[in-house]
């Protein structure tokens, strides 16, 4: 939600996209706070209306349920995530090299972003730690993923899998190397803060590049 870049997302997300309207634009970026603070879980329409002093109703224009919230917050940073790997990668001729560097963007998404001043990445790459799982282990995964909801995952799982294929075209793995970076990435962030016995992560200030030295040593590892 930044002046300066606007993210289309797949249009099934949403009733009305809320990038459009100033009420829209509030709903995303309180709804990040909100469920930053007290959770997917507690987190209703209703009380987002009232922290942005609207109705339940507006907000219902904007998506059908709760569950479309979250996969359209997900999404959102999937493809923010992407535009910084593509912005950054696009002039560097080695793979290896750009493979290095996508490795530290995706250790640095804790990050709060200046750029974006209307949301903060840092709380919603906290719920997609948190929450973004429940995005697809759902009932309902199949009749989403054919409906094109997780396609910004898949776009940025993608330009990954180009890269890992330049350096080594005959690895036979790249789209299974490229998920379990990706949810390493986060999980390690989510263990060392949380369950530090499941990780070799060490704690700040070092934690963002010791899992990067993870993430680094598995990708060259399987493809070197």
């Amino acid at each position: 939600m930044s002046t300066l870049l606007r993210i289309d997302l797949n249009e099934k997300l949403y009733l009305r996209d809320p990038q459009d309207t100033d009420l829209g634009r509030r709903l995303v970026a309180e709804s990040v706070k909100l469920i930053d603070e007290i959770g997917f879980e507690q987190f209703t329409f209703k009380k987002l209306a009232q922290r942005i002093e609207s109705t339940e109703a507006s907000l219902y224009r904007y998506f059908e349920n709760k569950h479309r919230l979250l996969v359209y917050l997900v999404s959102w940073h999937w493809a923010w995530l992407n535009f910084q790997i593509r912005f950054h990668t696009h002039n560097i001729p080695d793979p290896q090299e750009r493979l290095r560097l996508i490795l530290r963007i995706i250790t640095r998404a804790h990050h709060d972003d200046p750029a974006t001043i209307e949301l903060d990445e840092a709380a919603l790459y906290r719920i997609v730690i948190n929450e973004a799982s429940k995005s697809y282990l759902t009932r309902e995964v199949d009749q989403d993923n054919r409906a094109g909801l997780f396609r910004e995952y898949k776009r940025l799982a993608n330009d990954i899998v180009s890269v890992v294929t330049e350096i080594n075209p005959n690895y036979p793995f790249p789209h299974a190397l490229v998920s379990t970076l990706l949810e390493s990435a986060r999980k390690q962030l989510f263990f060392a803060q949380h369950l530090p016995s499941l990780t070799d992560a060490q704690a700040e200030p070092a934690l963002e590049a010791s899992i990067y030295t993870f993430l680094e040593n598995l990708a060259f590892s399987a493809l070197c």
